[in-house]
């Protein structure tokens, strides 16, 4: 059974975004394909409608053939001219404008319109990057929205959380559309491919001009047979090469920031804990969607671990954190996650049952010399014990954020 239409909000976008409606400020939601970001621009529109039934609403959907003519900036803001209102406030949505030759000039001519109040979406992470901010600076705020957490999973499938729930969500992922289709292997990992091969021809190999996509896929498929751990381009470069793929180490990283430009994975830095600095090489890489992850690569019994890094990383994205690897001496902190001024060093293990895998990740926490938060997630079912003061959450609890 569908979720109804109600309760396909999803409250923690509509929240952020809504202090800022009516505002003139360009509201930018970016986020890979299929995340959602339309559904919130139809959400939005909604609210609008709620306050004021005769508001004028100009809506554009770049991957709807009724609006193939707006090609430039001039034919974008030629459009919103010609159909916003005369005297009262007009209301622009604008879907994928990244596909809008040269938009940015259009969004800097319209947001000088006092009676313009302008929503974008876009599936790129240079989509107002560079120079681009640079002429918008301070006239825009940017919304990343990811594939739905745990709990909206379990809101759009109208699941209880209990462990086979949890299954589902780290086997399939977040993908809204899921919702319409039949949580089964066939039928899920087919639908999940098919938004990759999108995502990989259409936002990285067709927008950056790529030739050697036979790299970029086995490229694809050893980030996700080696999720969460730690590489240098170089690294990578000599693996391939051991496969008979030679491929020199800056076009590893060039090929790298594509896919995380296109939001198929995400890069994690280390930091120095000591030092208080980043390391120049080595990162972690992570997938926005484990369901795409899993498609590709498979739902392994050995994988396990790296899934639960995965979505324990995703989760904090979700949540507002920004996220980097801890290095303290030669130990490891899965993940620093910082907020506002707030600060949580995060261990994860796949199990606690031996003792000396409890010494090696709560051991590391306690070198920390300072009085942050510090946790270990598992899968182990059982949550709220402390070890010399640092919690232990299984994953359930920590995904519902339920750390008390």
């Amino acid at each position: 059974m569908l979720a109804s239409k109600e309760s396909l909000a999803r409250p923690l976008y509509l929240k952020r975004v809504e202090p800022f409606i009516g505002k003139n400020l360009i509201k930018v939601f970016t986020g890979q394909r299929r995340v959602g970001k339309s559904y919130l621009l139809f959400q939005l529109i909604q609210l609008i409608q709620q306050k004021d039934a005769n508001a004028t609403i100009i809506y554009i959907n770049k991957e709807d053939l009724a609006f193939a003519a707006i090609k430039t900036a001039e034919d974008l803001n030629s459009y919103v001219l010609q159909h916003k209102s005369e005297t009262e406030k007009t209301y622009v949505f604008i879907d994928e404008i990244q596909d809008i030759e040269n938009f940015e000039a259009a969004l800097r001519s319209l947001v000088l319109d006092k009676n313009l109040d302008l929503y974008c979406t876009g599936s790129n992470a240079n989509l107002l990057s560079g120079d681009i901010a640079g002429h918008l600076s301070g006239r825009f705020i940017e919304i990343h929205v990811y594939s739905l957490s745990y709990e909206e999973f379990l809101v759009f499938h109208q699941l209880e959380d209990t462990p086979q729930s949890l299954d589902k969500y780290l086997k399939f992922g977040g993908l809204p559309y899921l919702i319409h289709l039949s949580l089964e292997d066939e039928i899920a990992f087919e639908y999940l491919k098919n938004i990759y091969s999108t995502i990989l021809f259409r936002d990285v190999v067709n927008r950056f001009g790529l030739r050697n996509t036979v790299f970029l896929e086995q490229l694809v498929a050893f980030l996700a047979s080696n999720t969460g751990s730690i590489f240098s381009a170089k690294k990578i470069s000599d693996f391939l090469k051991s496969q008979k793929v030679n491929i020199a180490p800056n076009q590893v990283q060039l090929y790298i920031q594509h896919l995380v430009s296109a939001f198929l994975i995400h890069q994690v830095r280390r930091y120095d804990i000591v030092g208080k600095r980043l390391f120049e090489v080595g990162e972690k890489y992570y997938f926005e969607n484990l369901g795409i992850r899993n498609a590709l690569w498979g739902y392994r019994p050995e994988d396990r671990g790296k899934i639960l890094e995965n979505a324990v990383h995703n989760h904090l994205l979700v949540n507002g954190y920004s996220v980097e690897v801890g290095m303290l001496d030669n130990n490891e902190i899965d993940f620093i996650a910082q907020k506002q001024g707030e600060k949580l060093y995060i261990q994860v293990a796949l199990t606690l049952n031996e003792e000396k895998t409890i010494e090696r990740e709560f051991g590391n926490l306690q070198k920390i010399k300072d009085n942050y938060p510090k946790m270990l997630v598992t899968m182990d079912e059982f949550s709220g014990n402390t070890y010399e003061g640092n919690r232990t959450l299984d994953l359930r609890r920590f995904l519902t954020n339920k750390r008390k």
